[in-house]
Order: C-alpha cells, then sequence, then structure tokens
C-alpha cells in the first residue's frame, strides 16, 4: 500500500494540476478561479460567460452568449485544450487576470467575437493582447493591453493553482488523478463574501448552490482539513459564527446574510415545496431551518489534523448551545417540539434530505438519524471539552446520550420489522425505508440485535447492497426511485457516515469495502456528482456537476484508504 507521505514527493503540483485539466471539460467542470464569481463554458467551438449568484441560474446570470476566436483569415480556431490556468485555442489563450476580467492573448493577427445576452455584438483584434472587465451589473467593458501583460496574468494565475494544487492530499496511485480533480473543484469552488469582510466560502457549486449550507460546510471542512486545515476552519467558523439567540446554527449563510427560518426561503423554494405538497410551503409562523447536528464531529475531524485550541474553545461553546437548542421545548423555540425529549425535524430541509418520502406525510417528523446524530454529538462534545473548555462538566452530556439512546430504542426501533422507524405527528408510523433507519448503527454500543439487522440490511441485495453502493432509498421500497433526489440515488455523504457506522459496530473490513466502493463510484461516474443512479453507477439527470461535499468527502475517503 502506497504511504501518503512518501508518495507526497513522487507527484509534482504541477502533474496534478495537468491531471485535473483533463477533465475540465467546459460542460460539467467550467473554467474558474478562487474568489471569481465569472464562469466560463465552453459553448460550440467558443465559449460562453456566466457570473456566480446566489439563488440565480445561470440563465440569470449570463455576460457572454459567445466568445469565440478567428484566426487572421477569420477561420475559428476551436478549444485544443483546458488546464486550470487558461484555455488555449491554439496560438490564443484565455485566462483570468484579477476576479472580474478575463485576458485575451497570444497570435496579433487574430480576433475575437464577442455576443451580449441583447444579441449585440462586437469584433476586436487581440493585437498585444485584449482585457474584459466584468462590472457587478454582468456588463462588459473591452480594452487593449499592453505589452507582456497578458503573459503576466498567466503566469500568475498558473502560480496561484500551483500554490493549490502543493496542498492536495497525495494518495494511492489509483485515486490520485481523480483525488487532483476533486481537490480543483474546491479550490474552484471558493467565493469571497462581502459582506464578511471577504470570507472565503467554499460552496457546494458555483453553478448552482452559491451559499456556505451548514451541513456541506462540515462535509467540505473535512476533506479540505487533509491539504488546508486553516481553510477547512474558517468554513467552521462560517456556519457557527452566526447562531439565533436560542443557539440554532443557520441553514445557509451567504452574501445577503442567512437563511434560518421559512421567513427567509425565496419563493423559488417555496414553490418546489407546494408542488411536493409539503405541509410546510406556508406555514402559519416560521419555522427553524438548520441542518442535523454534525457540527462537533467536524469541529472534532479538523482538530485531528492541526490543533487550535483557543479557537477550538470558542467554537465548541456555539456548538454546544446549538446542541441545546435541538433538546429545547417548543416554548424556546427549540426542535422538541412535543417535548418528549426526543427532538424532531420541524421541516425537511433540516434534515438534509429534503425529498427524502419520510417526510412526505405531515410533520413534524421523529427520525432516527436525527437521534442517532446527537448522541454521538453530546459524546463527541464531552471528549472535546475535556480537551478544550476543562472547567465544563461533561456527565450531563453523557447522561443526555444515553437518555435519547433509550429513547431512540423505546420509540423508533420495531423489534417485528427489524428497522429503525421515523414517525410523524403523534407517534404515526413512516414505512419508508431509507437510510435515515441505518444510521442508528453509529452509535456505539447499540444493542445486538439491532446491529445485526442493521448490518443484515446492508448486505442485502434486494435493499441497500446494490452494485454501486448504498442507495438513499432501500431497492426494495415502493418509494424506491434510481433517479430522484433523495428518493434512491447514492450520496457520498451518506455512505461516508454509513462506513463510520461499521467501523463502529466492528465491522472494519466492512467499512473499507464500502469505502473502496464509494471511491470507485465517483471514478466510474465521472467525477465528484452531487448524487449518482445507484442502478448505473453514472450521474442522475438533475444532479449537480463538481459538487463540493462530493469531492471533499472523495479527498477524505482516499487519505484513509491509501493509509
Amino acid at each position: 500500500m502506497t504511504d501518503p507521505i512518501a508518495a507526497r514527493e513522487a507527484v509534482s503540483a504541477a502533474e496534478l494540476a495537468l491531471a485535473a485539466g483533463r477533465r475540465l471539460d467546459l460542460v460539467t467542470a467550467p473554467f474558474t478561479m478562487p474568489r471569481s464569481r465569472l464562469l466560463v463554458f465552453r459553448e460550440g467551438d467558443g465559449v460562453r460567460v456566466h457570473t456566480s449568484e446566489y439563488e440565480r441560474g445561470l440563465d440569470e446570470c449570463r455576460v457572454l452568449d459567445a466568445l469565440v476566436v478567428h484566426d487572421a483569415s477569420g477561420r475559428i480556431l476551436p478549444i485544443v485544450d483546458v488546464q486550470p490556468h487558461r484555455i488555449s485555442f491554439g496560438a490564443v489563450t484565455l485566462t483570468f487576470d484579477g476576479l472580474r476580467t478575463l485576458s485575451i492573448g497570444g497570435d496579433p493577427a487574430a480576433s475575437v467575437r464577442l455576443v451580449r445576452p441583447d444579441g449585440g455584438a462586437a469584433r476586436q483584434g487581440i493585437g498585444s493582447g485584449i482585457r474584459i472587465d466584468v462590472a457587478a451589473d454582468r456588463s462588459v467593458a473591452i480594452s487593449v493591453q499592453g505589452g507582456g501583460a497578458h503573459d503576466a496574468a498567466e503566469e500568475a494565475l498558473r502560480a496561484l493553482w500551483a500554490e493549490w494544487f502543493a496542498r492536495c492530499p497525495h494518495v494511492r496511485e489509483d485515486l490520485q488523478d481523480m483525488a487532483a480533480f476533486c481537490w480543483w473543484v474546491l479550490g474552484a469552488n471558493i467565493v469571497e463574501l462581502p459582506a464578511l469582510e471577504g470570507a472565503r466560502a467554499i460552496v457546494p457549486s458555483k453553478i448552482g448552490y452559491v451559499g456556505l449550507w451548514q451541513w456541506d460546510a462540515y462535509f467540505i471542512a473535512v476533506g479540505v482539513r487533509h491539504g488546508d486545515p486553516e481553510l477547512a476552519r474558517e468554513q467552521l467558523e462560517l456556519a457557527f459564527r452566526f447562531p439565533s439567540e436560542n443557539g440554532q446554527l443557520p441553514d445557509v449563510v451567504h452574501e445577503q446574510g442567512v437563511l434560518a427560518t421559512s421567513d427567509d426561503l425565496p419563493e423559488s423554494d417555496r414553490a418546489t415545496l407546494r408542488r411536493a405538497g409539503s405541509q410546510v410551503a406556508d406555514p402559519d409562523a416560521p419555522v427553524p431551518l438548520s441542518k442535523p447536528p454534525l457540527a462537533a464531529w467536524a469541529l472534532r475531524k479538523v482538530l485531528e489534523i492541526e490543533d487550535a485550541p483557543e479557537w477550538a474553545a470558542i467554537q465548541l461553546e456555539r456548538v454546544i448551545r446549538s446542541q441545546d437548542w435541538w433538546f429545547a421545548g417548543p416554548e424556546r423555540h427549540g426542535s422538541d417540539l412535543d417535548g418528549d425529549g426526543l427532538p424532531e425535524y420541524g421541516h425537511p430541509y433540516s434534515s438534509g434530505l429534503d425529498d427524502s418520502p419520510v417526510f412526505d406525510g405531515p410533520i413534524p417528523t421523529t427520525s432516527p438519524d436525527l437521534a442517532a446524530y446527537l448522541v454521538q454529538q453530546d459524546r463527541e462534545i464531552a471528549a472535546l471539552a475535556a480537551r478544550y473548555l476543562p472547567e465544563r462538566p461533561v456527565a450531563p452530556h453523557l447522561a443526555r446520550a444515553e437518555r435519547t439512546t433509550e429513547l431512540l430504542l423505546e420509540r423508533l426501533w420495531d423489534p417485528a420489522e427489524r428497522r429503525f422507524l421515523a414517525r410523524g405527528p403523534g407517534g404515526s408510523r413512516i414505512a419508508s425505508d431509507t437510510v435515515v433507519g441505518l444510521m442508528p448503527l453509529r452509535i456505539e454500543g447499540l444493542p445486538e440485535d439491532a446491529r445485526t439487522a442493521l448490518l443484515e440490511a446492508i448486505d442485502d441485495p434486494r435493499r441497500y447492497a446494490l452494485e454501486w453502493g448504498l442507495p438513499t432509498v432501500s431497492a426494495a421500497d415502493p418509494d424506491f426511485s434510481p433517479e430522484r433526489m433523495w428518493r434512491g440515488p447514492i450520496w457520498i455523504n451518506t455512505s461516508a457516515l454509513i462506513a463510520e457506522g461499521l467501523d463502529a459496530a466492528g465491522h472494519p473490513e466492512r467499512a473499507r469495502a464500502l469505502r473502496e466502493q464509494t471511491v470507485r463510484l465517483v471514478i466510474h461516474g465521472g467525477g465528484p456528482q452531487e448524487y449518482f443512479n445507484p442502478l448505473t453507477g453514472r450521474k442522475a439527470e438533475r444532479a449537480t456537476t463538481a459538487f463540493g461535499w462530493s469531492a471533499a468527502l472523495f479527498i477524505d475517503l482516499a487519505v484513509e484508504l491509501s493509509r
């Protein structure tokens, strides 16, 4: 087995950049740079340019509908190569010259034809080089550059990407090329949040998810920690920075503020919920929106790579307050909505599994995954507090973890069906057999009969043991769909979490097999897609490409498998 530390000397940053560049097709992976909001996609023999904006689709963010390069005779020069630092049209290249500026240079006799969204067009000779500056309103200004300016811009971007790839974790040879591409995805998805003093957020995707979602930030930090612990800490700090007065952490931190209740939802989200028949599309009162409590888990993993005691103590205090919010009753606007000691999801978005059939009926929903996360988080808090907050008593957290485990087994374990069930209002049974029922495997010390039943489910080819991995809904369930988001497709995060559950259950070989299966899926599926069809192992039709947490968790899994 390759030693990743020893291998670090064998693969240069330039080689990793080349490996990533082979996957930059300008369709699923646009040309961009860290912190920039400009995206360049292939359009025929040329390219088109968009901006990346919160809650706006690409079609709303058009800068140039076409940029086509011509040689001196007027013949179109097609794209011949793409690397992280430039697009090559043969003797002409396109690069960035700052976050909002594209630079084109090379053959001085060549020219470019630019087509604006309003249909207007212009032709410009390249000469010594041209700049295309994009204003905040997406308008463009074209100017001539001085001699050597384009080459300097291209070299500066090459050096920037070289510095980024120098941090890329070095892993097993068969995983290295995909790891390089995934590292590119993470760098490409960095945006600045100007309202937060230029904070660097690694967004799920510049193509469609421009904001820092709490859950995504946790998974992304877990991958980024292997090459840039400081940037990993920054993701967690942003996720923890804006708690409500009662400690609730918001669902999303974005450039216009935060999304912490249903009142903050964009109208497009409300429309989607209405179409799905959701009970909370238009609630009578604001419903808190958060994400599953994996904060302490992510904090612990980031600190494993590089300790930061003072920072850790500050963040842990925020995590503790958020954990207490989950257990607070309705009188304190918490998430134990019926006051029975077992918190519920008050909104599908707070689960992270928005479209799961678990939420097809009335809510709130008492879900076994939430209980499992809360048990683990209280135990993680106790361990972290012993190190970073030594004056804080840990016994209450351990006692609450034990009580939550008891309630999980008492109310959500069905011994006749031998599985954990979610429950709706009044304890109504939710029959769907989904991945949320497997998450209690993450609880160390789960009773033997429950643990055995979950292992059997994971190994059952009729339910979860599919060729390409672990579906989010059992293949035997009537609600299973290989394409519909969270209703069957494989997600990298749930597979990674279940692999840890297999470790906790004392089955490290089975955990490793699932990790191997998951990295093979990403390679087979063409990259870190948002989610995958479990029958074909390919990108699901509507899944976003170059997806942040899929990239980050591929890296985390690859590092684990390379030890």
